[in-house]
């Protein structure tokens, strides 16, 4: 499994990408792909309170229901409308297919690299 190098990721399998001072989360490929043919996400509110450690929402498959667990605390400034119409996108592209963007971070989960994650995954 190879992940872009510029995330960070989660122990539960989000990947965040930093853009100034705040952050874009979504699931990794190895979470999609375990989880199967997604076909429903349910995401926060813009203005939301998300805190690390805890649900930010869940995607359901056909296999089961997941929760998407925030990697950072902090305001949800942004949500990826596309993903409420067609949850199918993140299996598609699950970097290019972010969740929630989130800013004022106040706080972080434990992340790893890359090579970090990939061994973690291995």
């Amino acid at each position: 499994m190879i992940d872009p190098k510029d995330l960070k990721y989660s122990r539960d399998d989000e990947w965040v990408r930093y853009d100034g001072d705040a952050v874009y989360v979504g699931i990794t490929d190895y979470a999609q792909s375990e989880l199967g043919d997604l076909v429903f996400v349910n995401l926060p509110e813009v203005d939301d309170e998300v805190i690390a450690g805890e649900p930010l929402g869940d995607v359901e498959s056909v296999k089961a229901v997941a929760d998407v667990i925030s990697p950072v605390s902090g305001i949800v400034l942004e949500v990826n409308e596309e993903l409420l119409d067609d949850a199918s996108l993140i299996n598609n592209d699950p970097y290019g297919s972010w969740f929630v963007k989130v800013g004022n971070v106040t706080d972080e989960a434990e992340l790893m690299t890359a090579d970090e994650y990939d061994e973690y995954r291995g």
